[in-house]
């Protein structure tokens, strides 16, 4: 690891962890929390969870797992270049979607749904606070305590987004813990902001791939996009003969790098713009980690190519349809029907966190498997299995 920078944060004065733990002689902290998430069932359970495309529909799709490795290098490799922790942004990185639900975001829009509905009060469900409530609660591996015991700045990077709802419920159970700087309007870490725009960097790569590789775009598509069509100036006048895919994967790398040095050139004009010189004042100041306001428009204009090109394709779009309706009327089954949810599950109270809980800790192929168990070999989920 290259040497740290002031403003980086450091293993030997985290704010610690929920329930003691001795030392280890041969890991940091941030090692151990990196470890810990490793060889949690929740993050085996990311390779059978949807990112774009289901998870059957084909072997070279991107899962929650090829994307969360992919979060993880890319965060890996800005923090070795900002001169940040680089264990800290990888234990958040492989953390960040532990609490995603089947079925993609469609199966997270679902789950809220269908929980606001049931609990007018509880707020929802927020897939970043579910990702908290796995690695603080919902993982039984220790005999000690619930959850993985992570330190208080991984568990603060896993929690990017937060109501304020959800915050102050945070803070009544732990007073200045995670929840704190939302109601305080502060920041994270900066590895921690840095996980975050390694997130945004990497879909917005593989969802291209991927939607050329399912044939719902077509690689001219993409040079619609004037840095796309750039890049890929770039890669045709370095290799006149490239084309398929190699000239795909050329483009996309192109793609990735333009990212990755521009954020790193921003973020550290912004680190300097701020006089910041210590993990405290990174709190402090708005969020430092960015990309250039060049770039962020033309990312702003991708995403919104991928949402109109590829998230709303009518094949996308009847998939994840249909797969809502399988995620609502589990909900339903189960608060219905109490008894078919595990004894674990079942005996949580509220009932309806309960079962939350249970359908977002699913895979696609599980929730496939129970919706036709609880509905018959017809039902719906048997056209998408």
């Amino acid at each position: 690891m290259n040497p740290l920078t002031p403003y980086a944060s450091r293993p030997d004065q985290s704010r610690g962890r929920r329930y003691p733990l001795s030392p280890d002689p041969h890991r940091n902290e941030f090692q151990r929390d990196r470890d810990r998430i490793v060889h949690s069932t929740a993050f085996r359970r990311l390779v059978y969870k949807t990112q774009v495309f289901l998870n059957h529909e084909g072997d070279l799709f991107r899962t929650r797992m090829t994307h969360t490795l992919e979060v993880a290098q890319m965060a890996r490799s800005l923090a070795r270049r900002l001169g940040l922790h680089e264990d800290l942004c990888e234990a958040i990185s492989l953390a960040h979607d532990l609490g995603h639900t089947p079925f993609g975001h469609a199966g997270q829009d679902a789950l809220d749904e269908a929980y606001r509905a049931a609990a007018p009060d509880a707020g929802g469900f927020e897939h970043n606070l579910q990702s908290l409530r796995v690695v603080d609660v919902l993982e039984e591996r220790y005999p000690d305590h619930p959850g993985l015991n992570l330190c208080f700045e991984t568990r603060e990077g896993i929690l990017k987004h937060c109501s304020r709802r959800h915050a102050e419920a945070l803070e009544r159970d732990d007073p200045g813990g995670v929840g704190r700087r939302f109601l305080e309007r502060t920041q994270p870490s900066l590895e921690a902001q840095l996980a975050n725009l390694a997130d945004s960097i990497a879909y917005n790569a593989h969802d291209l791939d991927d939607g050329v590789r399912a044939g719902l775009l077509e690689y001219e598509q993409l040079l619609e996009l004037p840095l796309l069509a750039q890049l890929h100036g770039q890669a045709v006048a370095a290799h006149p003969m490239l084309n398929g895919r190699r000239l795909l994967y050329t483009l996309l790398r192109g793609l990735i790098a333009h990212l990755v040095d521009d954020t790193a050139r921003a973020t550290l004009a912004e680190i300097a713009r701020h006089g910041v010189d210590s993990p405290q004042r990174v709190r402090q100041v708005p969020p430092l980690v960015r990309m250039s306001p060049q770039t962020g428009e033309h990312v702003q204009a991708l995403q919104a190519f991928l949402r109109e090109r590829l998230y709303r394709h009518p094949q996308v779009w009847q998939t994840t349809r249909a797969a809502q309706v399988v995620i609502r009327e589990l909900f339903t089954a189960y608060l219905a029907q109490p008894d078919e949810l595990p004894s674990a599950h079942r005996e949580r109270r509220p009932l309806e966190a309960a079962v939350a809980d249970y359908i977002a800790g699913m895979t696609d192929r599980f929730a496939l498997r129970e919706h036709m168990r609880l509905f018959g070999a017809g039902s719906l989920a048997a056209q998408l299995a």
